[in-house]
């Protein structure tokens, strides 16, 4: 018989003598709009009372002086005071002000609990006076209306955007003994906890082991005692607190992108719909409209995709690098990519199609005025031949 003392999946069983008994730390609900066509080039002073200053990320021991990020607008809002599932809880909001014509949104909430799955109850947060999703909702709307000098063809109504949800563990986590835990074994014990959390399913039993191994198979580690497990709807990052934002800013940049991505591709189907009905008209002076107005789409958006890559570029950072990686997967944004480009080129060749059709037009207009002069020229020789 094979002794399983010391095995690490049983030493560190939930209710052995090695469980955690406290989880501390914060969920970071990180919201993305898309508000406009672009920001105006200028820089916005104020923000609902309150001074812009430029977003910087706090170098950790393991960022290298190259580390480049970009660096957009933001205001830091004073923290509101709710009721939530667990008792009173504390607000604090971040607002970054993007130029590609977006708004970025976080907001923390501070936890402590005994056990993982006690934090599924912080998806979907409610308060004792409504939803944080409608609060958040709420100042998006009144950031656009104080932002409507800046605005560049400005969307006339916000779409309905859900939170990436990201609960950021303090590490080391310890047992009871008060002994540190690996951040890869605690997960090779916790990895059905960690999956319920990520696919907000409060009972544990109810998921599958495949569910459980995909939902959490996308997770790195670069220390003993830090880890990120990347999902579609959520990720869950145990690190010293002070290495939190760097990883939280790489994954509020994906969650942008997908939701500029989203509204790129409602553009470009609005236009093909669009084009393919004024393709079928007959009146001519119509075509010379569509043909100005592709032609703009694929310049502007063009030129739109090149912004929104700028600002999802991030040098000097390996690690970093491959959780971006990992979280565009999720996102499928190399799809979203390759959707859109499907799109510009399909708009690409009705662009060329109207101009080939112009082209014909005038080289037939051209052939009708040629053949009319021969025949003026010929009626003019015989009347000349006749007098």
């Amino acid at each position: 018989m094979v002794s399983l003392v010391g095995h690490p999946e049983t030493s560190h069983r939930p209710g052995g003598s090695s469980s955690v008994t406290r989880y501390a730390g914060e969920v970071v609900y990180i919201y993305a709009f898309d508000v406009a066509y672009e920001m105006a080039r200028l820089p916005v002073r104020e923000l609902l009372g309150h001074p812009l200053a430029q977003f910087s990320v706090d170098a950790s021991k393991r960022s290298p002086k190259q580390l480049f990020f970009y660096r957009p607008q933001m205001v830091r809002l004073p923290p509101l005071e709710r009721i939530g599932p667990r008792g009173p809880v504390r607000l604090d909001r971040v607002v970054k002000l993007l130029p590609v014509g977006a708004v970025s949104i976080t907001v923390r909430v501070p936890f402590d609990v005994t056990r993982i799955e006690d934090l599924v109850v912080y998806h979907d947060l409610q308060f004792s006076n409504g939803a944080l999703h409608h609060e958040v909702r709420h100042l998006a709307e009144e950031v656009c209306r104080e932002l409507s000098p800046y605005l560049v063809r400005p969307i006339a109504q916000l779409a309905e955007e859900e939170a990436y949800t990201v609960f950021c563990v303090e590490s080391p986590l310890q047992t009871k003994e008060g002994t540190p835990l690996s951040a890869e074994d605690w997960l090779k014990v916790h990895r059905r906890e960690v999956a319920s959390l990520l696919t907000q399913e409060p009972d544990v039993d109810h998921l599958s082991k495949q569910e459980s191994d995909e939902s959490t198979g996308r997770y790195l580690s670069y220390y003993e005692h830090d880890l990120v497990v990347v999902d579609w709807d959520a990720a869950l990052i145990m690190d010293e607190p002070q290495n939190f934002d760097e990883t939280l800013y790489v994954m509020e940049l994906a969650n942008l992108q997908l939701a500029e991505l989203e509204a790129y591709d409602r553009i470009l189907d609005e236009a093909l719909e669009r084009s393919y009905r004024d393709l079928g008209e007959q009146p001519l002076r119509r075509k010379g409209d569509v043909r100005r107005e592709l032609r703009e789409i694929r310049v502007d958006l063009a030129r739109l995709s090149d912004e929104l890559s700028n600002i999802t570029k991030f040098f000097g950072d390996w690690h970093l690098a491959r959780i971006y990686e990992n979280i565009s997967a999720r996102f499928h944004l190399g799809d979203w990519h390759r959707t859109i480009d499907e799109k510009l080129k399909t708009l690409a060749n009705l662009y060329q199609l109207l101009q080939h059709d112009q082209t014909n037009r005038w080289m037939l207009m051209l052939e009708a005025t040629i053949v009319l002069l021969f025949v003026i020229d010929l009626v003019l020789l015989f009347v000349g031949l006749k007098g």
